[in-house]
């Protein structure tokens, strides 16, 4: 009887419990299984604790040095993986409906591509041991390498990444999610009008060798870095190696069915603002693995230092970019308050670890005005960018480059900025041109470079495969054409440059005067 009794009373506390967590919000709720982990996490650390009067020894602190480490770079490359739905849902968001399956369809299957190209060749020419220009050893990802050791301990075939203590294919992980980023950029400028396989293989060869190559120059030991040329996280080796190949792709394809007219740019709204907005979110999240996780260590002054700078350039450039578009349009426009935000995270990539938040903020600031006056410059010289991709990561990815020879606090200011591991001071904070110079050596390097390598990319595809969709395909949607199925079943779709076609009519275009079917 006791048993029963005991029972029910369980019964009930469990019902009322249920009940309560039924009254949160989802984002409450979403929030207890992640406090579950956090706990139980908490408390399997407290029972591995070393009893009271047992000192640790030197191998054991240092075991666990390489646990935390690596536990946050892998963190840190989930944020950035998880940045690819953000690409997608943002390219998806801003295209039309009938484009939607094309889009996601490269979202997804570039990471995969990615992968396979930075396993086989891409990582050993940027990290492998080599001369100045490309490294030449560790394909496959073979070789000796006794990573977690560090420094002279280090005995191996990439040596430009022995300054950080994590396992190998931690380095390889983390390094892999930025190369897969700088692909997905060119997705979006590319939108609309180009056929799947070329853009395939141009992944795949973007990220095993252009890219490959540029980046060791930087973060490989190459003749960049040796010049004294900084970019903590990419606004040059990631965003503008992406938008200068974007550009050249947009260039080659030409621009998309009537979004010129009389020789003026004519808008083609995307279809779904609400998923881009949510695909903006979500990049912020992931930016707070992209710049911080950059440091390859868990240092906790380092990281929440960059969280700050990286959230402050991202709210600058939001709200920079929302009242210059306000100011320019009369309206504040949703698609520019998110270029903005973004522009202000590519802006700051470069130079967040390097500044402070006064320095952020203003870095945030001129890449939102940047960001909304370079979309108009490219649609002024007919260059079609469906998503703005150009204009965030190209311009502001130049301008982050830059902010590093202007904002930068100079060593000994920070903890983890001392000798050698950082710029000097920029020109605003005494430094003169002495940082600014080889940033300026690094963008036209790597722009000629990538612009050189990519030219001749789309035009051996544009030769041989032709890289454009044909003209009836791109009126009734990539989907269909290019994979034979629709995002969204059964729902009116656009056949036409201007809009949505006369369902009734078989020949896609309403006579002057008709009403559309919307």
């Amino acid at each position: 009887m006791l048993k029963k009794t005991s029972r029910i009373r369980l019964n009930g506390r469990d019902k009322r419990l249920f009940q309560g967590i039924k009254r949160l919000s989802p984002g409450w709720q979403a929030c207890i299984p992640i406090a579950t982990v956090i706990v139980l996490t908490w408390g399997y650390a407290a029972s591995a604790q070393t009893p009271a009067g047992e000192a640790v020894s030197q191998e054991e602190f240092a075991s666990l040095r390489v646990a935390v480490d690596t536990l946050w770079v892998a963190l840190a490359a989930f944020l950035v993986f998880f940045m690819n739905a953000g690409f997608g849902m943002l390219e998806t968001g801003f295209c039309r409906q009938k484009n939607a399956v094309n889009i996601l369809s490269k979202n997804l299957i570039v990471f995969a591509l990615a992968t396979i190209a930075f396993w086989t060749v891409g990582f050993a020419f940027m990290f492998g041991d080599g001369n100045t220009f490309i490294g030449l050893n560790g394909f496959l990802l073979q070789g000796a390498d006794n990573s977690p050791l560090t420094g002279e301990a280090y005995k191996g075939v990439f040596s430009a990444l022995n300054w950080t203590g994590i396992p190998l294919a931690a380095k390889f992980l983390f390094q892999l999610a930025f190369a897969a980023t700088a692909a997905t950029i060119v997705s979006g400028a590319v939108a609309e009008r180009i056929k799947f396989v070329d853009f395939l293989i141009f992944s795949v060869l973007l990220v095993g060798v252009s890219y490959a190559i540029t980046g060791h120059w930087v973060w490989g030991g190459g003749w960049l870095s040796g010049l004294g040329f900084w970019d903590f996280a990419g606004s040059t080796v990631v965003h503008s190696v992406g938008g200068w190949a974007a550009l050249m792709g947009a260039i080659f394809l030409g621009p998309r069915i009537g979004k010129f007219q009389n020789g003026r740019p004519s808008a083609i709204p995307g279809h779904n603002m609400s998923i881009a907005t949510l695909g903006c979110l979500i990049l912020w999240l992931g930016w707070f693995g992209f710049n911080p996780g950059s440091t390859m260590a868990a240092d906790g002054a380092a990281i929440s230092h960059i969280a700050l700078t990286t959230n402050m350039a991202a709210a600058a450039g939001g709200v920079a970019a929302t009242a210059t578009a306000w100011f320019r349009s009369g309206k504040p426009d949703l698609s520019m308050i998110i270029n903005g935000i973004l522009a202000g995270l590519v802006g700051v990539t470069a130079p967040c670890a390097f500044v402070n938040l006064g320095g952020a903020f203003a870095i945030g600031i001129i890449a939102g005005i940047l960001v909304v006056f370079a979309v108009s410059f490219f649609d002024s010289v007919k260059v079609d960018d469906p998503v703005g991709a150009i204009s965030v990561h190209l311009v502001c990815g130049i301008w982050g480059t830059l902010a590093v020879g202007l904002f930068a606090v100079g060593p000994e200011v920070y903890s983890w900025y001392g000798d050698g591991a950082g710029p000097a001071a920029g020109l605003f904070y005494g430094g003169g041109v002495t940082a600014l110079i080889p940033q300026i050596i690094g963008i036209a390097a790597v722009g000629a470079f990538t612009v050189a390598f990519s030219a001749v990319v789309w035009a051996i595809l544009k030769a041989t495969l032709g890289i454009r969709v044909t003209e009836k395909e791109e009126l009734e949607g990539l989907d269909i054409g290019e994979h034979g199925m629709e995002a969204y079943s059964g729902f009116l779709k656009e056949t036409i440059p201007t809009g949505f076609s006369d369902s009734g009519r078989h020949d896609g275009m309403s006579q002057p005067g008709e009403p559309s079917s919307l």
